[in-house]
């Protein structure tokens, strides 16, 4: 088990605070890390990391922290955000500079290794700088890689690539999780969370808003309803025999979809009663589903709030 924990972490830069008293454990799998743009990503990936020291609190890895400590680095791998490279080298030189200062034994089958697992062995001998920018992402990943770290940070890495090098990555992402790999990625972009990450943590305005699977962070909003479709047998008998328990608040027909658009106050005791009044009334259901449980509508809800 390899498990990042940062402690209460706050950090500053003069009278800006990018990072203010978070604290969350990243552990084995992956994580998506989502907030808006500059919502504070880059400075605790950074942190964790080990490029940039707390102003205020820990980062630590197995319980070992992380700023200035040698040996943690050689478990870590990071693909940042940022273009600046060594353009004038080719990407087989970039990721074997890499391997050799790592100390690997043997950085050439190394090198090689960490190109074909990104997919970048017809271009290792071209110079970065006649590099797309989705190949030098592809390439800044083979050089994290190259020392097979335990632990994977990666900031915002599906910028500039095409959507069959999205899917290669997301795949081998996903792969180095359920292989147990500590994988740590953020984003902004919502869709790429929803498909890879089975755990968010969200940040916003430098802050920790939420954690955990984006659906049970969903429930447990009790301040806002929750949305349901519902299709059934008879929507306007249904409509009639909700719209009197108190678990609802608003019941609208919709004519172009056919169905119920529900708003449910308690979520237990609707879920619980939908089917109790359904039956009782010798009405079908024929379709019940959330319509906010998105992490679009998670992440609208807590940027908003």
């Amino acid at each position: 088990m390899t498990t990042i924990r940062i402690d209460h972490a706050s950090r500053w830069f003069g009278n800006v605070v990018a990072v203010n008293d978070v604290t969350f454990d990243v552990g084995p799998g992956v994580t998506g890390l989502l907030g808006p743009n500059g919502a504070g990503k880059s400075t605790l990936i950074n942190l964790m990391a080990g490029f940039l020291a707390p102003s205020t609190g820990s980062v630590t890895l197995d319980d070992r922290p992380i700023w200035k400590n040698e040996q943690v680095y050689r478990e870590i791998g990071l693909v940042p955000e940022r273009e600046a490279m060594y353009d004038f080298l080719t990407g087989q030189e970039f990721v074997l500079a890499n391997a050799e200062l790592h100390g690997l034994s043997d950085p050439g089958a190394a090198t090689a290794r960490a190109l074909a697992t990104v997919e970048m062995e017809y271009a290792a001998d071209r110079r970065i700088n006649t590099y797309s920018k989705g190949m030098r992402q592809r390439v800044k990943m083979a050089s994290a890689l190259v020392h097979e770290p335990s632990v994977l940070l990666l900031d915002e890495p599906f910028n500039g690539m095409d959507p069959r090098q999205r899917m290669q990555l997301m795949e081998l992402l996903r792969r180095m999780g359920e292989d147990g790999r500590t994988v740590l990625f953020s984003s902004h972009i919502l869709e790429e969370v929803e498909q890879l990450a089975a755990h968010i943590e969200v940040i916003v305005a430098g802050r920790h808003a939420a954690s955990g699977d984006f659906r049970r962070i969903r429930r447990l909003m009790t301040d806002r309803p929750h949305r349901y479709l519902v299709r059934s047998s008879d929507d306007r008998a249904l409509a009639a025999a909700l719209i009197a328990d108190a678990s609802t608040t608003g019941i609208e027909l919709d004519f172009t979809e056919r169905a119920l658009r529900v708003q449910a106050v308690d979520f237990g005791r609707f879920t619980q009663e939908l089917p109790r009044i359904a039956r009782s009334h010798g009405i079908r259901l024929l379709t019940v589903s959330p319509s906010d449980e998105s992490l679009e509508s998670v992440f609208s809800y807590l940027v908003s709030a």
